[in-house]
């Protein structure tokens, strides 16, 4: 490590009060109330937003990290089934999760079919929740819809006519997408009163592909936090260790998928909501780059910052999610202007033509386990003939004040219409982190944008030098969740600071990005990597989650429902 890389580092840890229970309320009504502004000027000093204000960045802002590289579509493209793998890219020695393609090697031979996996699944999900602690991956399961379709998808392979490698195979949906016939309700009490009229287009192309739709995974309320806690639902149980979090926001959708519930499920992705909890639950999550694939249908939350993407058991699998979802739709604006999406390469794992680059003082600001088992794979990513080059990464702590300003902001805009008369039915974390950002002025939300473009830069300069930059997912393996977080929740800054170490920074600049387990704690709790590639990229992403799935022993979850698939 260069003296200039660390001069250059600015990503400080923190040490901040925690807060639970009556104080954590006390808290929330104060910044709430007429008198918030005794305890603002320190809070935002404490955010960073005051220093923020300080610093001279005069780009040009960027509103929306959309990367044109075509001509704007006009018509939609989905890759051909043909196209999309046929097959596992490797079969892993000792313990493995069952995938999708189990699930279609087992319906070919008519070993099962989908009413069977139908039925044993909802079985497991009852069994799920019945447990001490419930897992709560979902919130919202309509079985006679789950019973139609697989009767449906039943019928089509009895007579050889499948829609796709995908039909018939349990894909669960996050409470973010919208998916007939249920209500959206992200997370809250007091959203999505009645179903919706129409599925989110990648919820329809899943659909279209012949996926068995489960129901709605739980999340992280609206969206706001890293953790996967909800008052409302229950809080969604890591399947490594039950006393653990999953990560968030796409909490139940990575615990659905780590404790063999299915090995598909969609998320979305505003600052590593797909990418911590598939770190925290030892699988594979995607964010696409910005816009590939489209959000229509995605409750319009934080839209500058928002990606939909899969989570899965295999890499394999992962790349099947993307094939059905992927591809612009004229009716989603941002998603036109793309490169068609191409698998070509994704399963070569000889890395000799690759280059990685690391920022050195970043890639090491975490535990000392997370660390070593990513320093390790950085060794085996080497062994298969990639190449290592130390780059740089400036101003991260003003991205990192830039993301929370922009995500925020645009949270509390879409919330405006239901503030006033549901303030007090959102929890109290949510409750606390809204209070702060409407603090924030709409010159923060400018600065922030002006931060954006320089960030943007300053990826774009490290990928004229190197193919994907690498990190580990978090700062810190899933933490526990602590008796007193229970059931109100709680505030704890200094560990979510270390749990968003690293993801924010791709929903900024809109490169995609991915993480996939590298290894496990001596407590037994899964540890990932994140790779961040050039915008439209996805293939070199893939190639470094098989090249790392080929040499990882995979562990079994210790809440595990094995499907009839096996």
């Amino acid at each position: 490590m260069s003296n200039n890389q660390q001069s250059t580092y600015d990503l400080q840890s923190v040490s901040l009060p925690y807060l639970s229970g009556a104080p954590l309320k006390w808290f929330a009504s104060m910044l709430e109330s007429p008198i918030r502004g005794l305890f603002l000027p320190n809070l935002l000093k404490q955010a960073g937003v005051t220093w923020l204000r300080t610093q001279t960045f005069d780009e040009w802002p960027t509103f929306e990290p959309n990367w044109p590289a075509v001509s704007p579509a006009q018509a939609e493209f989905t890759m051909p089934f043909a196209l999309w793998p046929e097959k596992p890219a490797h079969k892993p020695t000792g313990w493995r999760f069952p995938s999708a393609f189990d699930y279609v090697h087992a319906y070919r031979q008519g070993r099962i079919d989908p009413v069977q996996v139908a039925e044993s699944l909802l079985a497991a999900i009852d069994a799920s929740d019945a447990q001490d602690p419930p897992l709560r991956a979902f919130i919202e399961i309509d079985r006679e819809e789950v019973m139609r379709q697989a009767h449906a998808s039943a019928q089509r392979w009895k007579e050889g006519t499948p829609r796709s490698l995908l039909d018939g195979v349990p894909v669960a949906v996050k409470d973010e997408l919208d998916m007939k016939p249920y209500p959206t309700h992200m997370g809250t009490t007091f959203l999505g009163k009645g179903p919706v009229e129409e599925d989110a287009i990648a919820v329809a192309r899943m659909r279209r592909a012949g996926a068995l739709l489960v129901g709605k995974t739980n999340m992280h309320e609206i969206g706001i936090g890293v953790t996967g806690f909800n008052p409302h639902y229950g809080t969604p149980r890591n399947p490594y260790h039950p006393s653990h979090y999953t990560g968030g926001s796409s909490s139940g959708s990575a615990a659905a998928v780590a404790a063999g519930l299915v090995p598909i499920a969609l998320g979305a992705d505003g600052g590593g909501s797909i990418r911590i909890p598939s770190a925290f639950c030892g699988v594979y999550g995607l964010k696409p780059t910005y816009g590939r694939v489209p959000e229509s249908g995605s409750f319009a939350l934080d839209f500058s910052v928002a990606h939909v993407g899969p989570i899965a058991v295999t890499t394999s699998d992962l790349v099947l999610a993307y094939a059905a979802i992927a591809g612009p739709h004229p009716h989603d604006r941002l998603s036109t202007q793309q490169e068609p999406p191409t698998l070509e390469g994704w399963n070569r794992t000889d890395l000799s033509d690759m280059t990685l680059g690391v920022f050195w003082p970043w890639f090491r600001h975490a535990t000392p386990e997370v660390v070593a088992a990513n320093e390790v794979m950085l060794e085996t990513f080497q062994q298969l003939g990639a190449q290592v080059k130390a780059i740089e990464v400036p101003d991260l702590e003003a991205a990192r004040v830039a993301h929370v300003i922009t995500i925020t902001t645009e949270m509390n805009q879409a919330l405006d219409p239901y503030y006033g008369a549901h303030r007090k039915d959102l929890g109290l974390d949510v409750r606390v982190s809204l209070a702060l950002s409407r603090a924030f002025h709409a010159r923060d939300f400018l600065m922030a944008q002006r931060v954006r473009t320089r960030l943007i830069a300053h990826f774009q300069a490290a990928f004229e030098q190197v193919d994907a930059i690498l990190t580990p997912a978090t700062g810190l393996p899933a933490p526990p969740i602590p008796t007193t977080a229970l059931p109100d929740g709680d505030s704890d800054l200094t560990t979510l600071t270390e749990i968003m170490r690293y993801a924010p920074f791709a929903n900024l600049s809109g490169h995609p990005a991915i993480s996939f387990p590298v290894g496990y704690t001596e407590k037994g709790l899964p540890i990932g990597m994140q790779a961040i590639a050039r915008y439209w990229d996805e293939v070199t992403l893939f190639r470094l989650a098989l090249a790392a799935e080929r040499t990882l022993a995979r562990r079994e979850p210790q809440v595990f429902f094995a499907p009839p698939v096996g």
